[in-house]
């Protein structure tokens, strides 16, 4: 691993392995928790099963921990070296024409998203930990749809999942495409395709799961 993360081209490929696998997470994610737009019993059955496996809790679980702060700190530090690397701004800096908005502050955006993800652990994670292992509850695997439900009768909450998960979709928007890159795929005759799939992927996955918050907000 230090070996791979020594150079600004290992950073980058490091990097971009943890943004695939948090790519494909985010799928996972999403179609777990989308079960509970379609009734309680699909999405109680589903968590209880993650809730309680021991590959999910006990590997799967560290292992996504571990690739979301990976991922942001080596984001950090890129950033951090790249401006580094130019000291002395230039006089005229028309960065727009050359680049858009989201690819110029992947930086602003990825710190929205790890505020976002500060709150969605507390409101989620956090819970857990409290559920099983701090006041050492009973299982219930009913309880899942209502706690989520819950979660989304705050109006303040649901606007700043929203808000967040907008500024999700500008990140992967510009860091779907740019993890391939790091890779090696660069011919011309796969960009156009990986364009295509990272605009679809940076819209529906975010629409997705403001779906989710604004329908357990709208059915309190």
């Amino acid at each position: 691993m230090a070996g791979l993360t020594s150079s600004t081209i290992g950073r980058k490929y490091a990097m971009a392995l943890s943004a695939m696998f948090l790519l494909i997470f985010l799928i996972m994610h999403l179609t777990v928790n989308f079960l509970s737009v379609l009734g309680p019993d699909a999405f109680n059955t589903a968590s209880d099963f993650m809730g309680y496996n021991p590959l999910i809790q006990f590997i799967m679980q560290p292992v996504l921990g571990f690739a979301v702060i990976f991922h942001f700190v080596m984001g950090f530090i890129l950033e951090i070296r790249n401006r580094n690397a130019r000291p002395t701004k230039y006089a005229v800096n028309n960065g727009a024409a050359n680049s858009t908005w989201t690819s110029r502050n992947m930086i602003i955006s990825g710190l929205v998203v790890l505020a976002f993800l500060g709150l969605h652990m507390y409101d989620f994670w956090w819970h857990e930990i409290n559920f099983k292992y701090i006041e050492r509850n009973e299982a219930d695997n009913l309880r899942y749809w209502g706690e989520l439900h819950e979660r989304f009768a705050n109006p303040v909450r649901v606007i700043f999942y929203i808000i967040a998960f907008i500024l999700l979709g500008l990140h992967l928007a510009h860091g779907f495409q740019s993890s391939f890159q790091s890779v090696g795929a660069r011919h011309p005759k796969y960009t156009p395709m990986i364009k295509a799939i990272g605009n679809w992927y940076s819209i529906l996955i975010p629409a997705g799961f403001i779906i989710i918050a604004v329908y357990h907000y709208i059915t309190q």
